[in-house]
């Protein structure tokens, strides 16, 4: 009874420390946001005007807000997707791809070697990938890309220069970027899968493309879904990369511009942080609203193996 008594004094002096810097360093700056949409407030002053919902009219007539809110849906569309394709393809092939050696379903030929390359991007910040991919895909001669295309007597390719390009050339990044984390986390979810399973289907006469399609799937149906809301996630925002990828930031003529690199404009280029706070609060929605649809929306009966 002694300790009974004092569990909750011991478990509430570990828990005050953490959860008042969650409040100081989270919770804070979102109430914060929340008040600042509501104000023409510039950064400076100690007590901003109030003006209602005036920065939230101004946002649905700017042109601007809605590009790059456009930039925002191509990715949630292409990222998810084209990343979980390849993924699903790697990680099916580093597990069960290499067919059945001694009753027992193994991946290719060096899927270990594999596994590491393609987590490898997963070591380097967005920055550091960002300025390594502007060596790569410069526009003249000096870029590793257009060197060689300028060798073999093309015109030189722009990458980032050609508005029809470069938004593709983001995503293409993107997805390079963030594939190897979800090659390990659909390996993972595979590796968990019975052999069994698999042995069962192959006796029935099933091909690697209906083990991937009847088997594979349906059992990382899970695992894809989170995924997909990570990945859905991350397309709301792709401001480091776009920030410092880009021409002009956000350019060609705002060819590439996202909703968090405007937020990023607004405040600290040209000192509208009631405008941009409230443009951050459209954002936060829209990435609150796509997640609880994406889980709704997906939500089946869980299959136990």
């Amino acid at each position: 009874m002694v300790m009974r008594h004092g569990k909750y004094p011991f478990v509430i002096g570990f828990l005050v420390v953490p959860v008042l810097l969650y409040a100081v360093f989270v919770i804070s700056p979102y109430v914060q946001a929340f008040y600042y949409a509501f104000t023409d407030w510039h950064g400076i002053a100690a007590h901003p005007k109030l003006v209602g919902f005036a920065n939230f009219t101004k946002l649905f007539h700017d042109s601007v807000f809605w590009k790059a809110a456009e930039h925002n849906i191509m990715l949630l569309l292409a990222l998810p997707l084209i990343t979980i394709a390849i993924a699903l393809f790697l990680a099916f092939m580093l597990n069960v791809g290499g067919g059945s050696r001694g009753g027992t379903r193994s991946g290719v030929w060096g899927s270990k070697f594999y596994r590491v390359v393609f987590f490898l991007p997963q070591v380097l910040s967005l920055a550091i990938i960002a300025v390594l991919f502007q060596e790569i895909l410069r526009p003249d001669n000096s870029g590793a890309i257009n060197s060689i295309v300028h060798a073999l007597g093309f015109s030189n390719i722009g990458f980032l220069t050609n508005p029809t390009l470069s938004m593709w050339t983001i995503i293409g990044v993107l997805v390079w970027q963030a594939v190897g984390f979800y090659v390990v986390l659909f390996s993972a979810g595979m590796s968990s899968i019975p052999g069994d399973i698999y042995e069962a289907a192959e006796m029935d006469g099933a091909s690697r493309i209906v083990l991937f399609f009847r088997v594979t799937l349906p059992l990382l149906f899970d695992t894809i879904q989170v995924a997909w809301v990570y990945l859905g996630i991350a397309a709301f925002d792709a401001f480091a990369l776009v920030n410092i990828l880009t021409v002009d930031n956000g350019g060609p003529d705002g060819a590439t511009t996202v909703l968090a690199n405007e937020i990023y404009r607004d405040a600290f280029v040209y000192s509208r942080f009631g405008y941009a706070s409230a443009m951050g609060v459209v954002l936060f929605f829209l990435t609150l609203t796509f997640a609880v649809l994406t889980l709704r929306l997906s939500r089946r009966e869980s299959i136990e193996y």
